[in-house]
């Protein structure tokens, strides 16, 4: 048993600031087909306060800091180790966002038992589908998965099943589920914090950053371990394989149409001609940081390009005079700005972009009072219904159901409205079986008000 099982064993689960409230006491009705709500041990009367040790800090990895894997021939023996390892491997990933452009991995952290902990240069090493392979029936275990799987996938690691330690502790009804504070309230360990947003493609990477990096997959099978069980006390394991299933079946999202329209700040940027400078500006931009590999906000800021839509400069000294395009820019770069503006300024009325985008689906909810009373009404039911039940379930209301499939089915409500209709339009809608099971009835309830 691992120090960290030891910790975890000495409670059921730790309560320093982050476990999930008492779900002993509760005075709603049950649900139907909810799991019925178990006291936690800090919550029966039988049970004697006892004052919460105070946190270990987690200052080393247990074998220490592993070497980084940068060639062919430590890849193959780190492959190796990772198959002949036994049970789930932790698995981790380190971008470089806000320096370079995209979302590539630059670290990539895992430990088994057995293979203990490696720590792999994925620019050194750019396909590591060898190990996925050799890891393609083992449960991985990551903490948000959905935010390292899309980089984790370009170099070949996918996985078939997994376990997402952050979804874990929401479906558990953990107030806080960042991994430092899930960690923390479980297993009573401080992990380090401080290197999260480094620049990780720099190279070598520091000795500190490397220990953070091991420190973050040191006990995550020891956190999936203790939450699966927390899980399992309040009747949610299956509802989180259903989820964990989910995620790992997905395909890669469609690329975005229209990406420039999330320029912040768009919300000022109101006539076409105005829409078409913010594009060109985008656009250009983009380019220029794919070709430097730089994050686009280092090549030009989304202020910048705002402040140059509204302004629609006639040159390039009436540029230069507004904000993010100020003295520290060049003669050329201002150049290369004031061209795209006039390149924006030239289009003709048919080749300028239409304010907002479609919308599938139903409208903002905003302006459902003025288009569809009727239909606001039901939202405003459905809306309070599912809180409530959200309430009872102890988990945030987006992991119970998506709001968007809520706002769909009272835009337009199946006919007849029953049961079975409402939990169809769910289901086609991606909604999970213990979602739709838990969701229907209520939905029902309110929207037949």
């Amino acid at each position: 048993m691992t120090d960290a099982q030891e910790t975890a064993a000495a409670s059921s689960l730790r309560t320093t600031g982050g476990a999930p409230p008492d779900d002993g006491g509760s005075t709603a009705p049950p649900v139907s087909g909810a799991p019925t709500p178990q006291p936690t041990p800090s919550s029966t009367k039988e049970s004697t306060a006892q004052p919460t040790p105070e946190p270990t800090p987690l200052l080393e990895p247990r074998e220490g800091i592993p070497p980084v894997i940068a060639d062919e021939a430590s890849l193959a023996a780190t492959i190796a180790a990772f198959a002949a390892g036994t049970g789930p491997v932790a698995v981790d990933a380190e971008r470089a966002s806000g320096y370079r452009y995209g979302q590539r991995a630059y670290l990539v952290q895992l430990r088994r038992e057995g293979a203990g902990s490696a720590l792999i240069d994925p620019v050194a090493c750019p396909d590591l589908s060898g190990l996925g392979e050799a890891l393609s029936d083992v449960e991985w275990v990551l903490h948000a998965a959905t935010q390292d799987l899309p980089c984790l996938r370009e170099i070949g690691l996918v996985p078939t099943r997994l376990f997402d330690t952050e979804l874990a502790g929401r479906l558990a009804g953990f107030p806080r589920v960042g991994l430092g504070a899930m960690v923390e309230s479980v297993l009573g360990f401080v992990l380090e914090k401080g290197h999260s947003a480094v620049d990780w493609s720099t190279r070598p990477l520091p000795e500190p950053w490397l220990r953070y990096a091991a420190l973050d997959v040191e006990l995550l099978v020891d956190l999936r371990d203790a939450l699966e069980k927390e899980l399992d006390r309040q009747g949610k394991l299956e509802w989180a394989h259903q989820e964990f299933d989910a995620i790992a079946s997905a395909p890669p999202p469609e690329p975005r149409k229209d990406p420039w329209r999330r320029t912040s700040g768009m919300h000022k940027v109101r006539r076409r001609r105005q829409l078409g400078v913010v594009r060109e500006l985008w656009q250009t931009r983009d380019r220029i940081a794919q070709r430097r590999d730089v994050s686009p906000g280092k090549v030009l800021s989304d202020a910048a390009i705002v402040e140059a839509s509204l302004a629609l400069p006639a040159n390039v000294h009436a540029l230069a005079a507004l904000n993010g395009f100020g003295h520290r820019m060049g003669r050329r770069q201002l150049e290369q700005w004031q061209a795209a503006v006039d390149r924006a300024k030239a289009l003709g009325e048919s080749q300028l972009p239409q304010p907002g985008q479609p919308v599938a689906g139903p409208p903002p909810p905003r302006a459902w009072a003025d288009k569809d009373p009727a239909a606001a009404a039901r939202l405003s039911a459905a809306r309070a219904a599912v809180s409530a039940l959200a309430e009872r379930l102890n988990m945030p209301q987006e992991n119970l159901i998506a709001p968007d499939s809520v706002r769909r089915v009272c835009w337009e409500p199946p006919v007849p409205l029953d049961g079975e209709s409402v939990a169809g339009v769910l289901v086609g809608l991606g909604a999970r079986a213990w979602q739709v099971e838990q969701v229907t009835p209520v939905l029902v309830r309110a929207l037949s008000v």
